[in-house]
């Protein structure tokens, strides 16, 4: 039963922290929803990546007001929103936090409301929002919350149990709105990751368990450790990495007290870890400015082995000067060069796409696409780095155009995101650009040029499905036409024979293929010389795209 009648900034602080590790001990589960069976299925990873960002943020110092709290979420959230699934949760966030403005302590019908201008401004930022995904379960939790709060205004117990009842039974029929879903049996992936998060609320209002921001892996040993990857933290807050071992815990060492220390740690620093067995031993990791502090509260309850404190703020400080001595080594620039009147950024995975976007004089390239989708923040700075007024931004992946059009809204800049879907799309779009042109007649130009693009891609299944149509199991290769799977075979070049039959027409020119980094350059040859032979009023270009995953990616003009 849930005494609270507010919520203040370190509760709502709890709240988030709980959500957020919960959201990524079923990471990989919410993966596993996405219904399209190629091997990049990553909304869980994005939404989990996007709360990592927004749990760092409100972490960074002690909010004791519920605005202030909500304020660091929302702006850690926007921050570091990756995919489509995250940068809608950083609208929830940033919703929820607009809507607390000026309130000390939250009330259940302000939570309520909160919530429901979340959904509010999450549909907003989309142009074309779909009803079975994440804003639908998020809209209809935050209607049905209102009702009960209005009906019970001191009632936070009644809420959470609304909340959580009213996601399962929407959640469900999300499976009946999208036919994608019905066909393979699933319900949306966002939605199950944002019950995840609403899940972590409830249980630290009911005081329920739930592991702190930091996960502990065992291994085979049955030994827990930590998986503490300091080059994937966004923004170092805290410098020191604290780990150590309580042992000898004090006779009358309670639960309550290693659940009193674990909240002291938080309140100190962020990564927060705490597992193991009182009667044998405990492992802690924090990530702190003041380790000693650490320390002592863990000799309060017994003693202190394995100590190891790094200062990461330090090699991060190390790694940062390396990267800008080896970028400025490879593109020396003149001291106060003026500003050009356009710039272009394009986001590209595989080194070889990459050089080509450099051959064609992009200023910027921002590493991602399948499976890494960058960040809000990492397409900001991109944009900002590049020394001119007017900016092109090319995603190259459908997964990040709306965290491309969240960063260029950020911008001061003036910025144009042509919404490419893939790399191919983007070097059409870059080829287009006329200097002589306005930035809006660019902008055009270059969607244009992208749309007349048709691609083939090549990869494999992941799991057993249903396509349109198209019967497929785990571990067959497929073949996708703008997007759309049409065939499943045994072998690549079947794949590649049959994709060309649908993609290719008598009006086309030029095929490009584009070899990904588990293909050897003799095969994709033997690959291009085929469709030479087979379509010979074509030119058949072949380049190194070094793309992971996909094992071909086939442009057709």
């Amino acid at each position: 039963m849930i005494q609270f009648k507010t919520i203040d900034g370190l509760l709502l602080r709890d709240m988030v922290m709980a959500g957020a590790a919960l959201l990524e001990k079923n990471r990989e589960t919410v993966d596993a929803l996405n219904v399209f069976p190629v091997p990049d299925g990553d909304t869980g990873t994005n939404m989990s990546l996007t709360m990592g960002s927004a749990t760092r943020e409100i972490n960074s110092k002690e909010f004791l007001r519920a605005d202030e709290a909500a304020a660091a979420l929302a702006k850690g959230a926007l921050k570091g929103a990756r995919g489509n699934s995250g940068v809608i949760t950083s609208q929830l966030y940033r919703g929820f936090s607009r809507a607390l403005d000026g309130i000390d302590k939250i009330t259940p019908i302000q939570f309520a409301k909160a919530l429901k201008n979340g959904a509010d401004t999450a549909y907003k930022a989309v142009m074309k929002p779909k009803e079975g995904t994440i804003l639908t379960v998020a809209r209809v939790i935050a209607e049905d919350a209102i009702k009960q709060a209005e009906a019970h205004p001191d009632d936070y117990d009644g809420l959470m149990t609304v909340m959580l009842r009213t996601g399962e039974a929407i959640l469900k029929q999300t499976q009946n709105m999208l036919p994608a879903l019905q066909q393979a049996g699933v319900v949306d992936a966002g939605g199950r990751g944002l019950l995840y998060l609403y899940t972590g609320y409830a249980a630290v209002l009911r005081g329920e368990d739930i592991n702190e921001t930091t996960i502990a892996v065992t291994h085979e040993d049955g030994e827990p450790r930590f998986e503490d990857d300091h080059d994937a933290i966004e923004t170092i807050n805290f410098a020191y990495s604290t780990e150590f071992t309580m042992q000898n815990l004090r006779d009358d060492c309670t639960e309550g007290e290693v659940d009193s220390f674990r909240r002291r740690l938080n309140r100190i620093g962020d990564s927060v870890l705490v597992v193991g067995d009182m009667a044998a031993q405990i492992k802690v990791h924090v990530h702190t400015n003041n380790p000693g502090k650490a320390l002592e509260y863990g000799l309060e309850l017994g003693e202190l082995v394995d100590l190891k404190i790094e200062n990461i703020l330090a090699e991060r400080r190390e790694a940062e000067a390396a990267k800008a001595a080896e970028e400025a080594a490879k593109n020396p620039q003149p001291a106060d060069m003026p500003q050009k009147d356009f710039g272009m950024v394009a986001v590209s995975m595989g080194e070889g796409f990459s050089q080509i976007f450099r051959d064609l004089t992009v200023d910027h390239i921002v590493e991602g696409g399948q499976t890494m989708n960058p960040s809000i923040e990492d397409i900001l700075e991109a944009i900002n780095q590049v020394n001119a007024k007017c900016v092109f931004v090319f995603p190259n992946n459908g997964n990040v155009v709306l965290a491309a059009q969240q960063a260029a809204e950020l911008s001061e800049k003036e910025v144009y995101v042509v919404p490419t879907k893939n790399v191919a799309m983007g070097i059409a779009a870059a080829v287009a650009f006329q200097p002589e042109m306005s930035g809006e007649e660019n902008a055009q130009r270059m969607e244009e040029a992208a749309q007349r693009v048709k691609t083939g891609m090549v990869t494999y299944a992941v799991r057993d499905s249903e396509w349109n149509g198209v019967h497929i199991n785990a571990g067959d290769i497929i073949g996708l036409h703008n997007g759309a799977i049409t065939y499943s075979g045994a072998n690549i070049p079947e794949v590649v024979r049959e994709l060309m039959k649908a993609v290719i027409t008598e009006e086309d020119e030029l095929i490009t293929v584009y070899y990904g980094a588990d293909v050897q350059e003799a095969d994709a040859q033997a690959i291009a010389d085929e469709i030479q032979q087979t379509y010979e009023n074509c030119d058949v270009e072949c380049h190194m795209g070094g793309q992971p995953l996909y094992y071909y990616l086939i442009s057709v003009e």
